[in-house]
């Protein structure tokens, strides 16, 4: 059992009549009328079809993904500065009504007084 080759006129007719359809079409639909204001969207390609499956993917695989590394803000150690000695207050605040002074009473009824200090404060 042998194959057979298909006729070489049969196929020849079929492609001109193809092609004279084709062109018909063509000058068909270039032949409608068309307002002035009118304009083309579409697209005409002459070449090699691209069928679904065929060539690149139309979406491409995604690329894979790398976590960042966490941020890490090294602090400054905090900074102590001694504080110098305080100076003795300007004043020295005497209660009359206690016969006392401040720190040694805390609360005054009588509203406190200030007295220039002296070498050692009266106790």
């Amino acid at each position: 059992m042998g194959f057979s080759r298909p006729v070489r006129g049969k196929t020849m007719k079929k492609t001109i009549l193809y092609v004279v359809v084709a062109v018909f079409v063509l000058l068909a639909v270039g032949a409608v009328p068309v307002p002035a204001h009118a304009y083309w969207r579409g697209s005409i390609w002459i070449g090699p079809v691209w069928v679904p499956g065929w060539g690149p993917a139309a979406y491409p695989y995604p690329y894979p993904y790398y976590q960042s590394p966490p941020v890490v803000v090294q602090q400054q150690p905090p900074v102590y500065q001694e504080q110098a000695p305080q100076e003795q207050p300007d004043y020295w605040y005497y209660c009359q009504g206690s016969q006392a002074y401040y720190p040694y009473v805390k609360e005054c009824p009588g509203g406190w007084v200030k007295v220039v200090p002296s070498q050692a404060p009266p106790k």
